[in-house]
């Protein structure tokens, strides 16, 4: 038999050839790492208070927010937030880390200076790496070109507080003004969305619906559980509570649907944030009494509801008790993009209560006010049992929140025991501290 001889050259080449042929590489989309920098959503629902808002013990009718509950369920829901009375001088506060005394934006329609630091700025500045938009409501001017000037990288959305119909808007975008048809809760959503896609960078992405504000009505039904309630003016008037649930709905039903959108891996490398501005206006107000809602000192008017879930979030269907501002997620989501930053103003990071309970106070006392234009505002302070009120006729008001959470005796209507004295004056003290 004839032998065959293959030279080695030869079947050294064959056996790579057999077994490394296929030389395409498979890629994948990355998976972020537990240290990588994570994504930052804080979403702003519009006039929604505690009352309004699943997980928290104000209110017996609630909204269907399957999307919220899936946060709660999974994150830690912040039971002592006090905002502002109204939008402006909450967003204000979130914006610059101080309070609204200090940038004179105390009340709607106040201007924020251009020359305070913004949050988005002051990202930039300290070169965390985060891209960054505001979608929404904006309120702090009337300017178009208003974010820009204050280091906002894309604006698009609603310059002012409300709207006349939310499917007939002045929408803005990066300094052009159009009028939009689309319902504004779904444009919000849909710019989202396409913002996102577009990111190649660690993002921060401030979304403010204007939902559930005035003026209510019936949303597309596809949004919400209500049922078929009569979309006539009358009838919205005559019963607002089922338009404005509805109306919360729909607000839910389109932020699942920008989750949705998002892939498992940056759904994994984002942290979210859902606060209401203030408290619920009377018209559709539970529990608390009618001059101590929305527009108020009272806690109706500032107690609001705050969830945070997602990225670096261990704690699961938590609730917390810390003593909060609005003024503290400055601070906080300069934390989270890595900043370095815990304090900055008047604003506190309370990033470890992500993770555990904390043994030391994120701060002694929350403080808010109310703007009046002329004369003295409403001021009104905090600590872990008692509240104290200045109005600006002069007249005081000292609850214990403990006894009395809906502020129903005022102690200063009598003779005040030791303990609750001792309190009045502490609060007394901080807040004249504070003020100079």
């Amino acid at each position: 038999m004839k032998s065959t001889n293959i030279p080695l050259i030869l079947l050294i080449s064959l056996f790579f050839f057999s077994c490394g042929s296929d030389t395409s590489v498979v890629e994948e989309d990355p998976i972020p790492t537990q240290n990588s920098k994570p994504n930052i959503l804080l979403i702003i629902a519009d006039d929604m208070g505690l009352d309004a808002t699943p997980g928290f013990n104000v209110g017996t009718t609630k909204p269907n927010m399957p999307n919220l509950q899936n946060m709660i369920n999974t994150g830690v829901r912040f039971t002592n937030l006090w905002a502002y009375p109204t939008c402006t001088p909450t967003r204000g506060s979130i914006l610059t880390g101080k309070y609204g005394f200090r940038t004179n934006v105390k009340k709607v329609q106040d201007v924020m200076s251009t020359s305070e630091t913004s949050l988005q700025k002051y990202l930039d500045d300290k070169g965390s790496g985060y891209s960054n938009a505001i979608i929404g409501k904006w309120h702090l001017s009337r300017d178009e070109n208003h974010p820009t000037q204050m280091g906002i990288d894309y604006y698009a959305g609603l310059l002012s507080g409300s709207v006349q119909s939310y499917t007939n808007w002045s929408f803005t975008q990066n300094g052009a003004t159009t009028t939009s048809t689309e319902y504004t809760t779904t444009k919000f959503t849909d710019l989202a969305i396409d913002w996102i896609k577009q990111q190649e960078q660690p993002w921060f992405l401030w979304l403010a619906y204007n939902a559930p504000h005035t003026p209510f009505h019936l949303p597309p039904a596809n949004l919400h559980s209500q049922g078929n309630l009569p979309s006539d003016q009358a009838s919205v008037d005559a019963n607002p509570l089922p338009y404005y649930m509805a109306m919360i709905e729909a607000m839910d039903t389109e932020i699942g649907r920008l989750l949705s959108s998002m892939t498992q891996a940056e759904k994994d490398n984002t942290i979210i944030i859902f606060i209401g501005d203030n408290g619920t206006p009377n018209q559709v107000a539970q529990d608390y009494r009618g001059t101590r809602v929305k527009g108020t000192v009272y806690q109706g008017g500032v107690n609001v509801p705050m969830i945070v879930s997602g990225k670096n979030v261990m704690r699961s269907n938590q609730s917390d008790n810390s003593l909060l501002n609005t003024v503290d997620l400055f601070a906080t989501i300069a934390d989270i993009a890595g900043t370095g930053t815990t304090q900055h103003y008047d604003s506190n990071s309370f990033k470890e209560l992500f993770t555990s309970s904390s043994t030391s106070n994120i701060r002694d006392f929350a403080y808010t006010e109310l703007g009046k234009g002329t004369g003295d505002d409403d001021i009104t302070i905090r600590n872990l049992t008692h509240k104290y009120i200045k109005f600006t006729d002069g007249s005081e008001a000292l609850y214990n929140l403990n006894d009395d959470f809906f502020e129903t005796n005022n102690l200063l209507t009598s003779t005040l025991d030791a303990e609750d004295q001792q309190q009045l004056d502490n609060l007394k003290q901080t807040l004249n501290n504070l003020k100079n």
